[in-house]
């Protein structure tokens, strides 16, 4: 496919409510949009990197940077075959996997649309629908924060995970398992743990939690091999995890017993079906991550999703969890069953609505051949 131009679209989206994290608290979220002209045909990619570099060292604005000045300029015009040849064609760039993966989305999005299939059959996805969770920021108390549970509850999830940090993290997780002691619960650490501060974690080895995710540092594999040992409920990995490399040597070294998959994380939708397949050969199991994605991004999740490996619900919330306006015209609904079915049109299965990709559009170029 002749890739004519390619529109980037910084955008700063306000959501529902703040939400908190170890690194940090946020009331609104950035992104850059990635608009990719070929043959009449537009496709849509979501760069999930934020406005500040907490979760990851890449921001919408080093997004922008390389996509813009080292990317784009050898891309409008050549003719892309597929996903693994885009990959190809970025490989002399090191790292920026957020970057690279929103514009590789895109592409899926081209490929689905000009062979008629969904992305969900590109990628050989089985369910017509996935099991989903919330996840929960940091509250005020524990007690506030079993009444922000007890909410998500009554709208239907049926797993929760909660964000931890060193003086919240033990007495909120028991708060909310003695509210529910049937609940699928688990907690996310977005590694503001050492391993000589860990051992503190150790009473949630008694709350029967689904897994404890990214407790020790976010470049680490060691350490978190050495907590394993310590702990019944298996470790889960996340920004440790940026490739199918990493996560054979995670699994190889016992540094975990479930990884969090995300495409953006990892570089795009064809190294997170790398990591699929590979934890599925080893019996590992794996679950889609979330990063406050737009309407594009959660499409792009849920295909994902709906491959056989991921046995674990995931973070993929419906529309309004997170944003009082989206910019797609779907919208997604959370079923009976705390499960979002996976859309089935050509491509992604979305479609951006010009008048709120305008109202949130901070900046805004085109790139031609």
């Amino acid at each position: 496919m002749i890739i004519e131009n390619v529109t980037l679209h910084h955008l700063r989206m306000p959501l529902r409510t703040p939400f908190e994290t170890s690194f940090g608290r946020i009331d609104t979220r950035d992104c850059l949009l990635i608009l990719v002209q070929s043959e009449g045909l537009t496709g849509y990619g979501e760069c999930a990197a934020d406005r500040d570099p907490g979760y990851s060292y890449e921001t919408a604005q080093t997004a922008w940077h390389i996509l813009s000045d080292f990317i784009l300029p050898g891309l409008t015009g050549a003719d892309v075959e597929d996903p693994a040849d885009l990959q190809r064609r970025m490989s002399g760039v090191r790292g920026h996997l957020m970057a690279k993966a929103g514009l590789e989305m895109a592409i899926w999005d081209l490929m689905g649309k000009r062979q008629g299939r969904s992305l969900q059959s590109l990628l050989s996805g089985v369910r017509p629908r996935v099991d989903v969770g919330v996840s929960v920021g940091l509250q005020e108390s524990p007690e506030a924060l079993v009444g922000v549970v007890e909410g998500y509850l009554d709208q239907g999830y049926r797993r929760i995970k909660i964000k931890i940090k060193p003086g919240r993290d033990v007495q909120d997780a028991q708060a909310v398992r003695r509210a529910y002691p049937a609940l699928r619960l688990q907690v996310d650490a977005n590694s503001a743990y050492r391993l000589d501060n860990a051992a503190s974690l150790l009473p949630l080895d008694e709350l029967n939690l689904l897994l404890i995710e990214q407790p020790l540092a976010e470049d680490d594999l060691w350490d978190h091999s050495q907590l394993q040992c310590q702990f019944h409920t298996p470790i889960c990995l996340d920004e440790s995890i940026l490739s199918v490399r990493h996560a054979r040597q995670a699994i190889e070294m016992g540094a975990c017993g479930v990884i969090n998959i995300k495409a953006g994380r990892v570089g795009g939708l064809q190294e997170a079906l790398l990591i699929h397949d590979l934890c599925q050969s080893r019996n590992v199991p794996v679950w889609c991550g979330g990063l406050l994605e737009t309407g594009v991004g959660r499409a792009a999740n849920l295909a994902l999703a709906s491959l056989p490996g991921f046995t674990l619900p995931g973070d993929i919330s419906a529309t309004e969890r997170y944003y009082q306006q989206d910019i797609t015209e779907e919208q997604f609904y959370l079923n009976e069953d705390s499960t979002i079915d996976v859309p089935q049109a050509p491509g992604l299965g979305v479609q951006v609505e010009p008048q709120a990709l305008q109202r949130f559009t901070l900046r805004r170029e085109t790139f031609s051949s």
